[in-house]
């Protein structure tokens, strides 16, 4: 099972930097450094500081929409959001290896990712703001519907990560769940 952590340093309950480590030891496979309030520089100095924490994992870190951040700071690739620019065309400019992640939230939207290494399908459950939850079948139907890996997101627990996985899913994604753990 693929296991993503969003980081969210506002909201998190230490260190942002140790959260990254301490979930990297754990084996988390990705990291997508998502602090959106933060500029170019400072995204990029606490991406260079989360990639000495990931030393001696196998943990990738990924910027959250920010190609250019991802680039200079020399993480492992990049997030992006539906509708952005597609996969297809980012990797005609990007280095042979460069990851890259695509949030999905309609069958559409995963058409729209081919390309792309994995993409988040959400809200499978019930999170705060993100609207309806699309639920287990709907998420069975998208990872059916894409030949990219599946991840779940919002409102994921331990408890229902078993279900996501058995529903079709590749993995799954959260703030939450490895934040606050």
């Amino acid at each position: 099972m693929i296991r993503c952590y969003i980081t969210d340093r506002l909201s998190c309950p230490r260190d942002l930097l140790d959260c990254i480590e301490r979930n990297a030891r754990a084996g988390v496979d990705y990291i997508q450094l998502r602090e959106k309030d933060l500029d170019g520089r400072e995204l990029i100095a606490l991406a260079k500081a989360a990639l000495v924490r990931l030393g001696g994992t196998t943990a990738k870190l990924l910027i959250n929409e920010r190609a250019d951040v991802a680039l200079a700071s020399g993480a492992h690739g990049v997030h992006l959001r539906s509708r952005a620019i597609l996969p297809a065309e980012w990797r005609r400019v990007m280095p042979g290896g460069f990851l890259i992640g695509v949030s999905c939230h309609t069958l559409d939207d995963l058409q729209q990712a081919e390309g792309a290494d994995f993409a988040f399908y959400s809200p499978v459950f019930d999170s705060p703001g993100k609207g309806p939850a699309l639920g287990l079948d709907a998420l069975g139907e998208a990872a059916r519907s894409t030949s990219i890996p599946v991840l779940a997101l919002g409102g994921i627990t331990w408890d229902n990560a078993v279900q996501c996985v058995r529903a079709g899913a590749a993995g799954i994604a959260a703030i939450r769940l490895f934040q606050n753990g």
